[in-house]
């Protein structure tokens, strides 16, 4: 299969347009329209309705292999390319992954800059060659590797592994428990913060309606949300400043712990061995949990 076709492809898939495809990878829709086309002629399959632009069944199939495959190809051409590159380095970081080993590892190398983004954005920007390193978090269970790539495709490391606790008002009835179960809680208000990305996976979403929306990432500001009743938060144990009016409970169900990881792509690995040094919990090991 051709790189530009299944771009191509791809592209029209997360925009749900031909025109938005062409505009972003600089074709004309044309020329988007026959990449399709001969990707379906070659698969003998359709991949995508046309009116409205959706995925067949073929095509969402095709979507996951895809995405890989361009990952894996945008990583290969970067790590060719830095091969010789001798400059600073970048790194990206998400909200929460931004924890006391990786803020005290950062002195250990010529940073030009930080970037604050989501994982996917972070896994992106790997793979487009604008940072050299991520670190991403996310929720799994114990010693389960984060979901933000294909296993092997990026060089990973486990940075550190956390306990969940629930932020509530000092005066809830559960503020002294000894630990919380999250379906004991599912039914109550609870602030929507979508910037942080600490939800439990496979959980449904909570029920109530009328639920604060914060887009941010200060925690200092979420906390005092919480103490002033708009709803409860989950966050990585001891992640959250003190706070007037909040308790701190730890989540016993589902079993669960708050991850983050250093992603580097392979060529960048001994360029970055002292950031390496300083954040790794354990040792470094390339393709960990592959």
């Amino acid at each position: 299969m051709d790189l530009r076709h299944l771009r191509s492809f791809a592209t029209v898939a997360r925009t749900g347009s031909f025109t938005a495809a062409a505009a972003e990878l600089g074709f004309t829709q044309s020329a988007i329209s026959q990449h399709v086309a001969a990707l379906e002629a070659d698969l003998g399959r359709r991949l995508l309705h046309r009116r409205p632009v959706r995925l067949t069944e073929a095509g969402t199939r095709l979507l996951t292999h895809a995405q890989h495959l361009l990952l894996r190809a945008d990583v290969a051409r970067q790590e060719i390319l830095r091969r010789n590159a001798h400059r600073p380095a970048t790194i990206a970081v998400t909200p929460l992954a931004a924890g006391d080993r990786l803020l005290g590892a950062l002195g250990l190398v010529d940073l030009v800059e930080v970037v604050l983004g989501s994982a996917d954005e972070a896994v992106s920007r790997l793979a487009a060659g604008t940072v050299d390193a991520a670190a991403v978090d996310g929720v799994t269970a114990p010693n389960g590797p984060l979901g933000v790539t294909e296993p092997g495709v990026l060089t990973r490391a486990l940075i550190a592994e956390t306990r969940l606790e629930v932020l509530l008002t000092a005066d809830h009835p559960l503020a002294t428990a000894g630990g919380v179960d999250l379906d004991s809680v599912r039914d109550a208000r609870w602030i929507d913060a979508p910037d942080l990305r600490c939800d439990v996976p496979g959980a449904a979403a909570p029920t109530t309606t009328g639920r604060l929306r914060y887009r941010g990432t200060d925690l200092s500001l979420l906390a005092r949300l919480v103490a002033r009743g708009h709803g409860l938060a989950l966050l990585p144990s001891g992640l959250a400043p003190e706070t007037a009016g909040v308790a701190r409970v730890p989540l016993v169900r589902p079993d669960v712990v708050h991850r983050t990881e250093l992603l580097v792509p392979r060529g960048r690995a001994d360029q970055l061995s002292a950031l390496l040094a300083g954040v790794v919990a354990g040792e470094f090991t390339e393709n960990l949990h592959e």
